[in-house]
């Protein structure tokens, strides 16, 4: 029983972690973000831009000065062992089509040791009443 607790617990951790990470990237406090939660010899699988870590970190701040205003609405958050997947809305300006994102993170003990995204435009004109979220 106690073994299942501290996996629950460190589960949770993960969750957090990784929405943390999000939040703070999205609010613009990206070397925070990287600092707290980012193993830099891990790698991303982003395939529009350069590998490893400090390349997306990088993407990352060029990413938060276009969009300085970026939304993060986290709908979903999953985990299964070492994988956290959160689901979420993100609006790059007020007033804009949003994207649906999926981010999945693989942990290395309480760090990201590697990192998937996909995002979907989310049509304003969508034939689907019940909507991306």
């Amino acid at each position: 029983m106690a073994k299942s607790i501290m996996l629950d617990s460190q589960a949770e951790a993960r969750r957090q972690a990784a929405k943390q990470f999000l939040q703070l990237v999205v609010a613009g406090q990206i070397d925070e973000a990287y600092q707290r939660h980012v193993d830099l010899n891990g790698k991303h699988h982003n395939s529009l831009f350069a590998e490893g870590f400090p390349a997306l970190k990088k993407a990352m701040i060029e990413n938060h000065v276009q969009f300085p205003n970026k939304q993060l609405l986290v709908k979903n958050v999953l985990s299964d062992g070492e994988l956290v997947a959160v689901h979420s809305q993100i609006v790059l300006r007020p007033g804009e089509p949003s994207i649906a994102t999926v981010h999945l993170f693989r942990f290395g003990g309480d760090k990201i040791v590697e990192m998937w995204d996909v995002g979907q435009a989310v049509p304003g004109d969508s034939p689907n009443r019940d909507g991306a979220f």
